[in-house]
């Protein structure tokens, strides 16, 4: 039977290279769980793995849509589905990794999506513009704490979805989220990445510097010539929205370093706290050597 692995966790812990070497020794084909990686050309600010870097294992749903473009997790849930369905009726094996946490739920649950009300939408659309996403985000996470944990406050696009769903249904945006009990594939096997805070921040910063090395201002810039700025999603990701800002004149390259290892940090905090809530996760030392981590997933498989 073929197998569904899951490997989870916060930004910078390691996730993509556990899934190659563990892809490898199953036979299987990744699919990405990535909100961002989603997009054609956000590759340095993303961390995705080079086509080198993924040593002949096929990856799915990554670079499927243009930066001008929004997606939904219902979207995501529905293509997800659909590209596991296909690999396992072909008898093989399937690793999904990523940290967006929404994403691996809807592919694991039953998650109900509400229809959308347009003009609620354009009311808190319009709201947003005038307050701003950060205080946007502040009612969210008083109405809605998991949710608040969940979705980024740069966003702004998701979390006006969410505060829509509150207003229409008079329940939190999480009310949709399922029992553990519903999963859609029940034998899937999932592991999480974990690592102490201060290691982990020293590996963001690290990781940051590196973006600006690669040439992450430039990569923005041509994100830009192709429509960036058209869509809400991808302009708000993490760094790229300070890079937007900073050619935008509101601060300097330095500043924005800055403050995308700064967003980078707390985002991981959220993901952390989002994946501890799944009681499914076997968790991995993050600083154990990749060998020790791929050896602990193949042992738990051969176990199950």
């Amino acid at each position: 039977m073929s197998k569904l692995i899951i490997i989870a966790g916060a930004t910078a812990t390691g996730k993509s290279d556990l899934a190659v070497e563990v892809a490898r020794e199953l036979s299987a084909e990744i699919i990405s769980a990535d909100s961002m990686q989603l997009y054609r050309g956000m590759d340095i600010g993303t961390a995705k793995l080079t086509p080198e870097d993924r040593r002949g294992i096929p990856h799915h749903l990554l670079d499927v849509v243009d930066v001008k473009d929004d997606v939904s997790v219902s979207w995501y849930q529905e293509i997800a589905r659909s590209k596991i369905d296909e690999l396992q009726n072909q008898g093989k094996n399937v690793v999904v990794v990523g940290g967006t946490g929404l994403y691996i739920k809807a592919i694991l649950d039953d998650l109900n999506f509400p229809d959308t009300d347009p003009e609620v939408r354009e009311k808190l659309n319009l709201e947003a513009t005038k307050i701003g996403g950060d205080a946007m985000h502040e009612r969210l996470s008083k109405l809605d704490p998991a949710a608040g944990l969940a979705i980024p406050k740069e966003n702004v696009r998701r979390v006006v979805r969410a505060l829509e769903v509150i207003e229409i249904t008079g329940k939190p945006f999480t009310a949709v989220l399922p029992r553990v009990d519903s999963s859609k594939y029940p034998d899937a096997m999932q592991f999480g990445l974990a690592m102490d805070r201060e290691t982990l921040d020293v590996r963001i910063d690290n990781r940051v510097l590196r973006m600006w090395d690669l040439g992450f201002e430039d990569e923005v810039e041509s994100l830009i010539n192709n429509g960036l700025l058209e869509g809400r999603t991808a302009q708000a990701a993490i760094g790229y929205s300070q890079i937007v800002r900073m050619k935008h004149g509101e601060f300097d390259s330095a500043f924005a370093r800055e403050d995308t290892a700064r967003a980078t940090r707390q985002y991981a905090r959220r993901q952390e706290t989002w994946f501890s809530k799944d009681l499914r996760i076997t968790w991995l030392s993050a600083t154990s050597n990749l060998s020790e981590r791929t050896d602990s997933v193949l042992q738990a498989i051969l176990k199950s």
